[in-house]
């Protein structure tokens, strides 16, 4: 896949089919949208992902909000879906105060060759959010490419959204969390150096440090599946500060059943499935340990009863 970031300076070759938005979090509200820019691009068109390398609002200073994806983890998951091209455009002046027909004649016609452009019914454009579906759907038709208005993917009575996801994920609802995604919600990093504490109680883990700026579950300790390398380990993760041993930053722990190899500065994909205890403090390490020993039980009990049936989506 072609990534693209932090430059107006891209030029495609061929023509595109389109689609555009925050993408802050993949869902199965963009899945839609990308299995229909797939579908277009069988036609021999570049499928193209265009997005920002931050989101619009909090770049203006309207609102902060942390993000189910991050940028690495949202391309990796749109390269497996095999999109083409991910363009991440720098929020910049540039842009903020473009005129929505400016944007079509300068960054869809002229830079992204666009043929298709995909969006939803909420999407907007251009200076003060003045560009809407209905304006796109004219300017297609002056600018000779055409444009499809999906409809939001819902859930009973409320649209499938980010929003939803993040306050369904502060709730700790981890198993609906997934269930909207479409997959299980991970935190991607680099295993890095922790006190070795659970080592020297032949409990090795491995320890990452989120980038910040990603929405983390509630603190507390979950069954996870973690792949490293090509390899999966199923295990319990304890995401927080681990306060009897007082860490000063919020962090994922993770017990993989059945390793003991060196896993330092590996890159490791680690999938939360269920909620099994809430963080908490312990008088004592040996309390700490007895309760991971527990915790891993718990771990090995839930995918025991799972019975085989979990599946990576992306």
């Amino acid at each position: 896949m072609k990534y693209m970031t932090d430059t107006l300076d891209f030029q495609l070759e061929k023509r595109s089919v389109v689609t555009l938005g925050k993408f802050d979090g993949l869902h199965r509200g963009h899945e839609r949208l990308l299995q229909r820019v797939l579908e277009v691009g069988k036609k021999g068109y570049e499928t193209v992902v265009f997005t920002f390398d931050v989101s619009p609002l909090v770049k203006l200073g309207t609102r902060i909000t942390r993000t189910l994806l991050n940028n690495e983890e949202r391309k990796i998951l749109l390269e497996k879906r095999g999109i083409n091209t991910l363009i991440e455009c720098p929020f910049v002046s540039e842009l903020i105060h473009m005129e929505p027909e400016d944007f079509v004649k300068k960054i869809l016609v002229k830079q992204l060759q666009a043929a298709y452009v995909i969006v939803g019914p909420d999407f907007h454009f251009g200076h003060e959010r003045k560009g809407t579906p209905e304006l796109l759907q004219r300017l297609g038709q002056a600018y000779d490419f055409q444009v499809e208005i999906l409809e939001k993917e819902r859930e009973g009575d409320r649209e499938i959204s980010s929003t939803w996801i993040r306050e369904t994920l502060r709730e700790g609802k981890i198993e609906k969390v997934n269930d909207l995604l479409g997959y299980p919600y991970f935190v991607l990093g680099k295993v890095v150096h922790g006190r070795q504490l659970g080592r020297t109680w032949g409990l090795p883990t491995i320890n990452q440090i989120p980038e910040d700026g990603k929405l983390l579950p509630p603190f507390g300790v979950y069954a996870s599946r973690t792949f490293i390398n090509g390899e999966e380990y199923l295990g319990i993760s304890n995401v927080g500060v681990k306060p009897t041993v007082e860490v000063p930053f919020a962090g994922v722990e993770t017990y993989l059943f059945d390793c003991d190899k060196d896993l330092y500065d590996k890159i490791a994909w680690v999938e939360f499935y269920h909620f099994v205890r809430p963080e908490c403090k312990f008088d004592s390490v040996e309390e700490l340990r007895e309760q991971i020993q527990r915790d891993a039980r718990a771990g090995q009990e839930y995918f025991a009863v799972k019975n085989g049936a979990v599946v990576w989506l992306p």
